[in-house]
């Protein structure tokens, strides 16, 4: 089987720009060395055909492909039009591609190449003049003059393009900066929401299982009990659908009004505790230090933990008494519930109660710890920094998990 045959090179297309510029530079060169030897021929300059002709065009056509190839192209034109002056032929306008490749090198970032490349040039035309002639053009030095202010008018374009470049870049890095801030803020919302949603339907919902499951104990035998227990089922679901309207409210607007009060704090601890007790535990709250003015987020983080920790008291411990213990200090909010319940052998079981009691508390800077203790029950203890202050670790015996 043969070989297969390599592809010949074909050079790129020239770009619209290119092939516009190569066509005036040549209208330009071609058209100024015609008129000045048609019209104006100076005695001692050579006849430009065809030799000179040549260099020009030699100049000129690799501006075709200047884009494509910036430092090959124009070593190409510069090289010619730095050998056409030498040789005698009319003084044109031939220098045009030189100023156009040494302007298109330094500004597409080829510095040193063009730099060295422009005042190459002005050193072999003078040093050949100087070599035959024995003396310096007094037109040498606008020559190095204009070549150094060409060269660098292709620097400022340069730096102002990578700025404009950098300054695109800041903007894009900025917007991506924002919307993955707002795709986390937004994540932690719905976290938030998440947890809001599971302390308020399983506080809520044990403290209406357990009244069910006793007003259909007593509906025959205490007919009196049963509907105090039915009377309870029917606060406890309208307060829970009234949270449940505000949390959701955040996501969606809905027909109802939304509650236009503030987030539940320790002022409403009491409601909790009072929930508890229709269950038939025995709960007490237990205030000591004077209460301040906490930050908002300490506040319900603190609510929160005692209405999940009464929820589990209810759901799982068995205890026929509990005591809330909130703790005012200077820097710090302790929050505790203890019972008197069968407790736990060993870690809590993991689940979602307590594991978002420490979400909770870590977003706030505290810290908490809940496990069995010892003789019996089961402690929660949250420590929630007030004024920003930096939480430590606190004694006691701390689960992996929640029950």
């Amino acid at each position: 089987m043969p070989a297969p045959r390599p592809e010949s090179f074909r050079p790129p297309c020239p770009t619209r720009v290119d092939t516009w510029l190569t066509a005036g530079l040549l209208l330009v060169s071609l058209g100024s060395t015609l008129l000045i030897a048609l019209l104006a021929p100076v005695p001692h300059d050579r006849n430009p055909w065809p030799w000179g002709y040549a260099l020009i065009l030699a100049a000129c056509l690799p501006v075709l492909w200047r884009t494509a190839f910036p430092r090959t192209t124009a070593s190409i034109s510069v090289v010619a039009a730095t050998a056409y002056y030498p040789l005698g032929f009319p003084d044109g306008m031939v220098m045009l591609c030189t100023a156009v490749m040494l302007y298109t090198v330094v500004r597409r970032g080829h510095r040193t190449f063009g730099w060295m490349l422009g005042i190459g040039q002005f050193v072999a035309v003078n040093a050949y003049e100087f070599a035959l002639t024995g003396t310096f053009r007094p037109e040498a030095l606008g020559i190095i003059a204009w070549v150094l202010v060409l060269l660098c008018a292709a620097e400022i374009v340069r730096w102002r393009q990578e700025y404009l470049r950098a300054d695109r870049e800041r903007e894009a890095e900025t917007t991506r900066t924002r919307e993955e801030e707002l795709l986390r803020r937004v994540f932690e919302q719905r976290v938030q929401l998440a947890r809001d949603v599971h302390d308020t339907v399983a506080h809520n919902i044990s403290l209406i299982n357990v009244q069910a499951g006793t007003a259909l104990y007593l509906i025959e035998t205490e007919p009196e009990r049963a509907a105090e227990a039915l009377a309870t089922i029917k606060q406890t679901s309208k307060d829970t659908l009234v949270e449940l309207r505000g949390i959701l409210g955040v996501l969606r607007a809905v027909d109802e009004a939304a509650p236009r009060t503030p987030a539940a704090g320790l002022e409403h601890v009491e409601e909790l505790a009072a929930g508890t007790r229709s269950t038939g535990i025995d709960v007490t709250v237990e205030s000591v230090g004077e209460p301040g003015r906490l930050p908002a987020s300490t506040d319900a983080a603190a609510y929160r933990t005692v209405q999940e920790a009464l929820t589990n008291v209810v759901r799982h411990s068995g205890a026929s008494r509990a005591l809330v213990r909130v703790e005012y200090g200077a820097s710090f909010l302790i929050v505790e519930v203890v019972d008197d319940g069968r407790g736990t052998v060993g870690p809590p079981v993991p689940g979602n109660g307590i594991t978002g009691m420490r979400e909770r508390a870590a977003l706030v800077g505290g810290t908490v710890d809940a496990g069995p203790r010892e003789g019996g029950g089961f402690r929660v203890r949250a420590r929630l920094p007030i004024d920003g202050a930096v939480p430590t670790s606190t004694s006691g015996t701390e689960g992996t998990g929640s029950r």
